[in-house]
């Protein structure tokens, strides 16, 4: 499907390492794999603004028998170092351990979060605030910080990211009255969980979410049900946005006619009478798999009832695009929405692109009503 407006706005080339969290830590030259995957928000200037994940690599992370991953310690960064015979290292984000009991990975990158202003209609960069950059704080993110999704609720905005550590993959809120200026919260979901989205608007009195658990475990529906098993979507409500009940009803799961693990995209945001979801399904390739964003519009007031959906994407990958950057490309075939704001008759959507860069797409509202 054609917009009139798809384009790259942010890229690894754009970024300044000389403001880096990790410089000045780290005897290592480092290099930015990707600047990708951003959360966007509308600022109280019009302007939009962008919280691009940026993963900063090892430019040479194996030396002498040895790979080493990054990680933040006791208010510093540092580098450890594994036996390359001890290591799957057939994935380029990540390192799996051989020797453990159960599946263990390490990173290739430590994500940090960059705020970057854009125009209004989201194809200009006006200012990129390295002053507000958002690194791990403790060790419950000494990992990283990944994959923001801003929402404006009620005047009030919430950020969710993944933090990342051998404690646990967990859900962190951060709060700011202006969406530059964000304060830690809390860990707010304590179990493997990278996608939980804040509906944009609460639903009498009430804030709710979209969540994504993950597990090695999954029951078998009926062989005539329309749903496979595997991860969905699940809801979540909260009287404060800090304390998160499972709602009783499910959410977006699976077709049985599909082969997609799903996963969420941007937070829900209002549209006609109900909320428009944003949301991703991964078709097995001979990599990590192929993404792909999906639309649902949920009930306004029970999101848990689908008043419509789309089996096609709403949005592909598109290897164009990417290649001005051909030179850094790592892998194909991935779009991740992660943010959507309102603009009148269209919709402004935020993406990572192949793990690389930011996309801007402008998808019109008449795409929705099928």
């Amino acid at each position: 499907m054609r917009f009139p407006v798809d384009q790259l706005i942010f890229g690894p080339e754009d970024v300044d390492l000389s403001h880096s969290p990790l410089a000045g830590y780290l005897d290592r030259e480092t290099y930015v794999l990707g600047a990708f995957n951003p959360g966007l928000t509308r600022l109280g200037n019009g302007n939009l603004l962008i919280m691009v994940r940026i993963a900063e690599a090892l430019r040479n992370p194996v030396e002498n028998g040895y790979i080493h991953s990054i990680r933040f310690a006791d208010g510093s960064y540092v580098c450890d170092a594994w036996p390359l015979d001890s290591v799957d290292i057939s994935d380029p984000r990540v390192f799996s351990l051989n020797q453990a009991n159960w599946k263990t990975l390490a990173l290739t990158s430590m994500s940090w979060l960059l705020p970057v202003e854009l125009s209004p209609d989201g194809l200009r960069v006006e200012a990129v605030h390295y002053d507000r950059i958002i690194a791990p704080a403790g060790n419950w993110q000494c990992y990283g910080v990944e994959d923001a999704r801003i929402s404006n609720v009620e005047g009030r905005w919430l950020m969710t990211t993944c933090s990342v550590s051998p404690e646990r993959q967990a859900t962190s809120l951060y709060s700011s009255a202006n969406a530059l200026d964000w304060k830690f919260e809390s860990i707010v979901l304590d179990h493997q969980n990278k996608d939980m989205l804040i509906f944009e608007g609460q639903i009498d009195g009430m804030y709710w979410a979209q969540t994504r658990p993950l597990g090695d475990l999954y029951f078998a529906y009926p062989p005539d049900s329309p749903w496979r098993a595997g991860p969905s979507i699940n809801l979540a409500t909260s009287y404060d946005a800090f304390h998160w009940k499972p709602h009783i009803n499910p959410g977006i799961r699976p077709h049985a006619a599909t082969t997609m693990r799903i996963g969420g995209g941007a937070p829900p945001i209002r549209f006609e009478d109900g909320w428009l979801s944003l949301w991703h399904g991964v078709e097995p390739n001979d990599g990590v798999g192929t993404y792909r964003t999906y639309w649902s519009l949920l009930d306004g007031k029970n999101p848990s009832l689908i008043l419509r959906t789309d089996h096609k994407p709403i949005l592909e990958p598109n290897d164009m695009l990417i290649q001005p950057l051909a030179h850094r490309i790592y892998l194909r075939d991935i779009v991740f929405t992660t943010g959507i704001a309102d603009a009148g008759d269209h919709f402004i959507v935020a993406s990572g692109e192949a793990d690389l860069a930011c996309r801007i797409t402008h998808i019109p509202k008449t795409s929705f009503t099928n």
